[in-house]
């Protein structure tokens, strides 16, 4: 049952940040989105830090060689692995009218979905190899450790769920086409957990590669979309504000519970 739940939490963190194209009934404030993207990549920061490079480390310290070597070749392993869906997948980030990766003749929409998908697999397979950890035992990682990183990815998810859905019902879509997509964007999470678990599961003596593996592909999903969109034009002092905040609920979130 906890597997259940950790698993779908952060999907339902989308979902109901989604749901918000039924509430606020006009177009989110650039000083808002900017504070949430701050927010999300705060979020992603720290829990890449202690949920996943800290206890890679520490796994690896028990372990012939040298510790440092498994978090850093899955570190730089995650990082390759999002630059290279990012090359091979037209999507369209959220502040940008260019679409990115190969021409296509596909609507905008359909990319800008692709690139928040992109950016939830990441997550997806945080949780799933935290929680895949969790019941192998492995290096220290606890279940209330894994379900503190599946809720802190949930709280930063509610925002980005409303940052896809309320643009595309302002453009002209109706509510609940928008809040389709909005959710839709999300479920790519519990699909990469789930995958992510059984993998794990079968190859648990590479698990310091595949924790450090999740943290490089979730850097850069901040390096490359969410701080270049968070600071650009203005209200960037909002999204720095937005990071710091971020960072800490997760920091606490993973010492208290964790």
């Amino acid at each position: 049952m906890e597997l259940f739940w950790g698993l779908l939490i952060p999907f339902i963190g989308t979902t109901l940040g989604a749901a918000m194209v039924f509430v606020l009934r006009r177009e989110m404030p650039s000083w808002v989105e900017k504070l949430l993207m701050g927010f999300a990549a705060g979020v992603m920061i720290a829990a890449s830090v202690w949920s996943l490079l800290i206890p890679s480390l520490e796994m690896s310290a028990s372990r012939p060689g040298p510790a440092w070597l498994p978090a850093t070749v899955g570190f730089l392993a995650g990082m390759a692995f999002l630059l290279l869906l990012d090359s091979i997948t037209p999507h369209l980030h959220l502040a940008t009218e260019e679409p990115e990766g190969p021409k296509s003749n596909w609507k905008k929409t359909t990319m800008l979905v692709l690139a928040i998908t992109l950016h939830n697999i990441p997550e997806g397979m945080a949780v799933g190899v935290t929680l895949a950890g969790a019941l192998a035992g492995s290096g220290g990682l606890t279940m209330a450790g894994a379900l503190a990183l599946s809720l802190g990815i949930a709280i930063q998810n509610f925002p980005e769920g409303a940052i896809v859905s309320m643009p595309l019902a302002t453009a002209g879509r109706s509510k609940w086409k928008s809040f389709g997509l909005g959710t839709l964007s999300g479920a790519v999470e519990p699909i990469a957990g789930a995958v992510t678990v059984l993998l794990t599961s079968a190859v648990v003596n590479i698990m310091p590669h595949l924790l450090a593996f999740a943290a490089g592909a979730m850097i850069y999903v901040v390096v490359e979309e969410l701080i270049p969109e968070s600071q650009s034009g203005r209200h960037s002092n909002i999204a720095t504000v937005g990071v710091a905040i971020g960072f800490a609920l997760m920091m606490v979130l993973d010492v208290a519970l964790g």
